[in-house]
């Protein structure tokens, strides 16, 4: 059903890179909120199914997949350590919003931008 939702959303011949995108937000945004490993087993089949039916090598998709579900910064909600130390802290959960969005966001380019790099979506050969 994800699947079919992501396919739907992106058409019947996505680009690759906008396949990683989106993957990689999907990731981001659900690790906010449960667990990384729970988000990474969830999107991880999918995500490969997608990518192959597409003819690319779903090595680049799948690691932006397990790229952004470690990407619980910018909640304290999904990390247990960001959790304990809210109270202790003081901290407020727009504190975590206002550190941790912004190193989401760097996750992300390198992740848009090196990951093609090193895994291309074509290989020759």
């Amino acid at each position: 059903m994800l699947a079919e939702s992501v396919v739907d959303f992106l058409g019947s011949a996505p680009s690759p890179r906008l396949l990683l995108s989106v993957l990689f937000v999907i990731s981001a945004g659900l690790s906010q909120f449960m667990s990384n490993t729970a988000t990474t087993a969830l999107l991880a089949p999918s995500g490969g199914a997608i990518a192959i039916g597409i003819d690319a090598d779903p090595s680049a998709v799948l690691m932006a997949i397990c790229i952004g579900g470690s990407c619980a910064f910018a909640t304290p909600l999904g990390m247990p350590a960001n959790t304990m130390v809210l109270g202790v802290g003081g901290y407020r959960f727009n504190d975590y919003v206002k550190a941790g969005l912004p190193r989401v966001v760097v996750g992300y380019l390198v992740c848009v931008i090196l990951l093609p790099m090193i895994w291309p979506f074509f290989p020759e050969g």
